[in-house]
């Protein structure tokens, strides 16, 4: 494997879909992970999408990337791919079924092998103040930030059972995912930071809630958890769109792993290049 492309967050947004799609005509990566918040707001209008793209899984990204393939042909990498937050889960057939395309793997909470690694995807974050559930977790408690909303409040788009709603944690899913398997060349992708680190700097300085002060780190704390304990090579993050503004940091070293985000709070498109023989000498482009 040489050079691999993490992009995250696009929300629909088709003119940074068009400037990745370009990147990889060029540069031709041996890889490219696709980090959750990925379609048109799930509560949304969906004010990105034209009437040619109503269907913005099959009419617009499976189309693009199969002519990309009939372009590339044996140059076409290999994509990964997670939902996030903010994609509604009712879309979740429609990405597993374009995987039988074979322009992408859907990997959430599976793994896949590739060139010697093994990567994993999870899409999942703790609770947050929206209301599209699908994709929240309770994280290693039933604790809930304040301003958050519960997950067993708010709305889902498909069906869950109650007892999986009140009880599963982002902890017990990692636990299970990666096993007692060894991850010194595992590369994960997903969705929430890391707690309390450069990654997870949501713009809350100085709110409060009934006289309680907002935690301004909103990741996960089974993550961060998970990061210290099994130290994988490589994690993949992205939903705190203002992070690396804020604190100037896209990337974290949480002992041996390298930590990377690719959210970005501005207009242009943000793409972090990395070598997972070379994880130190990634980089992070705006464009």
């Amino acid at each position: 494997m040489s050079n691999c492309f993490f992009v995250s967050d696009l929300h629909g947004h088709l003119d940074r879909y068009q400037k990745l799609f370009r990147l990889i005509g060029e540069q031709r990566p041996s890889a490219v992970f696709l980090g959750g918040d990925l379609l048109p707001s799930g509560l949304s209008a969906l004010p990105s999408l034209d009437l040619d793209h109503e269907d913005f899984v099959n009419g617009f990204l499976v189309r693009k990337l199969m002519r990309l393939r009939e372009e590339m042909g044996e140059a076409y990498p290999r994509v990964f791919v997670i939902l996030g937050n903010d994609d509604s889960r009712s879309e979740e057939a429609a990405m597993i079924a374009a995987a039988t395309t074979g322009v992408w793997q859907y990997i959430h909470d599976r793994s896949v092998s590739f060139a010697g690694y093994d990567i994993y995807g999870y899409a999942c974050v703790p609770p947050t103040p929206f209301l599209l559930k699908d994709w929240e977790r309770y994280d290693v408690s039933r604790y809930v930030d304040p301003g958050c909303v519960s997950p067993e409040d708010g709305h889902r788009s498909v069906p869950v059972a109650e007892d999986q709603i009140r009880h599963a944690t982002i902890r017990e899913d990692l636990a299970s995912l990666a096993g007692d398997r060894p991850l010194d060349r595992a590369i994960f992708l997903f969705h929430s930071p890391p707690y309390k680190t450069s990654l997870d700097r949501a713009a809350l300085d100085g709110q409060m809630i009934d006289h309680a002060p907002l935690d301004v780190h909103v990741g996960s704390i089974a993550i961060q958890r998970f990061i210290e304990q099994r130290q994988p090579l490589v994690t993949l993050h992205g939903h705190i769109h203002e992070s690396a503004r804020i604190t100037g940091a896209w990337l974290e070293r949480i002992g041996r792993t390298y930590c990377f985000s690719a959210a970005h709070d501005g207009p242009e498109l943000a793409v972090v290049q990395f070598d997972p023989e070379n994880p130190a000498a990634a980089t992070r482009t705006l464009t």
